[in-house]
């Protein structure tokens, strides 16, 4: 509901309310309780139910690493692949990737004047290879992000150039999405390759051996095939508070107790094996 003028006013003149209502706009917790509630509320209203909709209160885990952003975006976007409810990316509803793929193939029937040259990249220690993904017309400062007039539009880009693409924020003048800044240092075409490779090594009853050679992104992060296909099956049983290489989490402390974050033994074990 849009907030009438008064409350603008009253909101702005008060210095303690408008300290609060900042608080909030940069609060994960309170961002999850708002959606959990209208989530529930709904939910209850179809199935004529009342009290507590969700069993439990939701769970963040800080990603410190590369390696465990690349697992955490894989294990989300394969939910309805391990679960059975879906046997090919494409036919994952309501997922991030099924919209991403939509984008791909409405871009291959022709681009739009505002989409963006796209690279995909091999950023090896020192190594950095390019070529162009999508034809344009149109300059974008340096992002790589498509136009936000396709399936993905509301999603926040997911290649990110980590040599070229500007630091810090990058705030969206899009209606749809906050920001215009990716998260992955690969393109969307070789993420896609790996979810496809990695959903036929852990979906029950897919045929698919080993291949022969580990896809780049692998050998980049230095993890090999069973390292990645437990950390995508079992990555909410694997981290709790942070995700990532021992020695980078050790290295971490709580932001209050100052205390270390304890990873979870088979964790450890996974990821300093694939050093």
């Amino acid at each position: 509901m849009t907030p009438t003028q008064p409350e603008i006013n009253s909101i702005a003149g008060c210095p303690v309310k408008r300290a609060e209502i900042r608080k909030r706009l940069s609060s994960f917790s309170w961002w999850m309780r708002l959606l959990c509630q209208r989530v529930a509320m709904r939910a209850n209203r179809e199935e004529q139910e009342i009290g507590r909709f969700f069993q439990d209160r939701f769970r963040a885990t800080r990603l410190a690493d590369d390696a465990s952003l690349l697992a955490c975006a894989a294990y989300v976007d394969l939910n309805l692949i391990r679960a059975a409810m879906a046997e090919t990316l494409e036919q994952s509803d309501h997922t991030s990737v099924q919209r991403r793929i939509e984008a791909l193939v409405d871009e291959s029937s022709g681009p739009t004047e505002d989409a963006c040259v796209g690279s995909a990249s091999d950023r090896g220690r020192g190594s950095r290879t390019a070529e162009a993904s999508v034809e344009t017309q149109t300059e974008c400062d340096g992002l790589s992000h498509r136009s936000s007039s396709l399936g993905d539009g509301c999603l926040s880009p997911l290649s990110i150039d980590e040599l070229l693409d500007p630091a810090g924020a990058c705030a969206s003048d899009s209606e749809k999405r906050c920001s215009d800044k990716g998260f992955l240092a690969m393109p969307v075409e070789d993420y896609l390759e790996l979810l496809d490779w990695t959903a036929r090594q852990i979906a029950p009853g897919k045929r698919g051996g080993t291949p022969t050679g580990l896809p780049p992104i692998l050998v980049r992060l230095g993890l090999d095939t069973a390292t990645w296909c437990e950390l995508v099956s079992d990555f909410g049983q694997l981290f709790c508070s942070v995700a990532g290489h021992p020695e980078g989490v050790d290295s971490m402390r709580r932001p209050r107790t100052h205390r270390r974050y304890p990873p979870r033994r088979r964790a450890r074990e996974l990821l300093k094996t694939s050093d």
